[in-house]
């Protein structure tokens, strides 16, 4: 049983209104059949995906659209009553569950796509799309979505956009920053900010969008996106190699960054500790064996005959010069889907693993994987196992630590020392996942005091009562 967020981080409730039979007697007005109040229907909404945090909400009100959304927001900033805006809830930092008795609005009815331009590949959806659905629905149109998560299978594009979720197309589609052209989203007091544009070139005032990606939620609730999709590549190649050390690792990458130019889509690497946990607890087997490293690069391009002879060469080029020791390709579907679980799924095979501390870090791709070993150092024999892996093409290390079980001692030696590391190297502490409820007290290790009393203004401006997610994103007021 998960300990109550508030109970174990001895956190101490805001003074918000406490919800009342009147309360909820409303919103089944405003939304007959889509409240949900029984302890049982709601507590899945109240744990993580992780089951590393869990709130104590009592209601969970499920919209279908965004007039109704606002009415919500209207009525609790009137009531002051706290708000946690839910997606797909598979983020990993505590941020899409409760930390007391919030009211969730779930986004899980918001599924409705409104549009699709295939001449410009802009989408427009609702925020509750789920991302392996609209991705489905595009590429029966010839394009595909340009993020691609682990979490595809029940993350909404809503809660992705809130997080600024970043994921393995981003080497070669860039950050959500720059493919999301529009947002609707209701603010705190219900009123609806529609910056729903649909077109690539919008240079009149503020890009007030920008503020909401990545807001994981304080600023406003998102509840629709205009987003440019890419054309579905006609061919697509993966390559899984197993390198003998990191540096090789990197050297590989410069390499197939030379040679591959235009057509690299992913380069993902993992070390042999997670490959093992994967064979182990998910019973997956790798084709490749015995490597302290393993590097999963996919291409994709319009052209199959160029882009396998562009491949080849590289790869001919990597075995040559000793970089990669062992490797194999795929270019039909299903082994392309065998070769890339064993890199989506290193997540839940670390869940089986015991109680995970996960960390979400970017750093100068040089040292990368010195803060994985400096970490196995350190903690010795009361961690279970140390592992590293992540989007190498973009700077970012997902270092995962395991125990038996949670310890406060355990954590104690990892944080802040994690942080220190990281600031010390001019690196980021939360490169994907947002900050959510784990990570803003650490928030000073990678943004200056003006930067974070600026966002503190904004949030004041925009949620004058605090709210919407409270508790999260944002370090508490000393």
């Amino acid at each position: 049983e998960v300990v109550p967020t508030c109970e174990r981080y001895a956190v101490r409730r805001l003074p918000f209104a406490r919800l009342a039979d009147s309360d909820v007697a409303f919103f089944e007005r405003v939304m007959p059949g889509r409240v949900v109040t029984g302890e049982e229907e709601v507590k899945p909404f109240n744990v993580d995906w992780l089951k590393s945090v869990r709130g104590c909400s009592q209601l969970v009100l499920k919209p279908q659209t965004t007039a109704e959304v606002s009415q919500v927001l209207r009525y609790c900033h009137e009531r002051n009553l706290a708000v946690n805006p839910q997606g797909g809830n598979t983020g990993l930092v505590g941020g899409s569950v409760p930390v007391f008795d919030e009211i969730i609005l779930s986004t899980a009815l918001m599924n409705r796509i409104i549009s699709f331009d295939k001449v410009s590949g802009i989408l427009v959806c609702q925020a509750g799309c789920v991302l392996e659905r609209l991705n489905e629905y595009l590429e029966e149109q010839g394009f595909i979505m340009p993020l691609d998560l682990g979490a595809k299978g029940s993350c909404h594009i809503g809660g992705n956009v809130a997080t600024n979720a970043g994921g393995l197309r981003l080497l070669r589609y860039g950050s959500l920053r720059g493919t999301v052209l529009g947002l609707e989203v209701v603010l705190a007091d219900g009123s609806t900010l529609d910056c729903l544009a649909s077109l690539r070139k919008d240079n009149t005032g503020y890009d007030l969008k920008q503020l909401f990606i990545g807001s994981e939620g304080t600023l406003g609730v998102i509840t629709a996106v205009s987003i440019l999709c890419p054309q579905k590549p006609k061919a697509v190649n993966l390559a899984f190699l197993g390198c003998q050390s990191f540096a090789k690792v990197l050297e590989t990458f410069t390499t197939c960054r030379a040679m591959l130019g235009e057509i690299l889509s992913a380069y993902e690497f993992m070390d042999e500790k997670c490959m093992e946990l994967v064979e182990r607890h998910l019973k997956l087997s790798s084709p490749v064996t015995d490597s302290p490293f393993y590097v999963l690069i996919e291409t994709s391009g319009s052209n199959s005959i160029h882009d396998e002879e562009k491949l080849n060469n590289f790869l001919e080029r990597a075995m040559a010069s000793g970089l990669v020791t062992d490797g194999t390709v795929a270019t039909d579907d299903k082994k392309t889907k065998v070769l890339w679980s064993l890199r989506e799924r290193i997540t839940e095979a670390l869940t089986h693993d015991g109680y995970v501390y996960k960390y979400d870090i970017s750093l100068p791709v040089g040292k990368l994987y010195d803060l994985v070993t400096d970490m196995r150092a350190r903690l010795g024999r009361s961690a279970k196992n140390v592992v590293g892996y992540g989007h190498l093409g973009d700077g970012n290390l997902h270092l995962n630590i395991t125990a038996e079980s949670y310890s406060h001692s355990l954590l104690d030696a990892i944080e802040p020392f994690v942080y220190e590391w990281t600031a010390r190297c001019s690196g980021s502490i939360s490169a994907e996942h947002g900050l959510g409820f784990k990570k803003k007290q650490f928030i000073q290790y990678s943004k200056p005091s003006e930067a974070i009393m600026l966002m503190q203004r904004f949030k004041a401006m925009l949620d004058p009562k605090g709210i919407l997610n409270p508790y999260k994103t944002l370090p508490s007021a000393p």
